[in-house]
């Protein structure tokens, strides 16, 4: 699979990461509950997308995002919650 681009809408008290990738979108949504932490609360893959870590990618993108930003994510999405517990690399920015 080619490298995916993530884009990113800020609506100041949250968000989302989205991509297109073969026609089809999906999403990360996000709440801002501070200025130095998130909660991920949604993730959306279509059908056409499963298991081409579309997700996967969403997810890694919201960790660099917040390793970046200096803050941490309430993974309530549970998607999201799920790779946490997989990806220990990631407990760092994980509340």
């Amino acid at each position: 699979m080619k490298t995916i681009t993530i884009h990113e809408d800020n609506t100041g008290s949250g968000g989302r990461y989205h991509t297109t990738v073969e026609g089809h979108e999906a999403e990360m949504t996000y709440s801002r509950a501070s200025d130095h932490l998130i909660i991920i609360d949604h993730t959306s893959v279509p059908d056409a997308l499963r298991g081409k870590g579309v997700g996967q990618a969403l997810a890694e993108h919201a960790v660099s995002e917040a390793r970046a930003g200096g803050w941490k994510i309430i993974p309530l999405c549970p998607f999201f919650k799920a790779m946490s517990v997989r990806h220990e690399e990631w407990q760092d920015v994980i509340k």
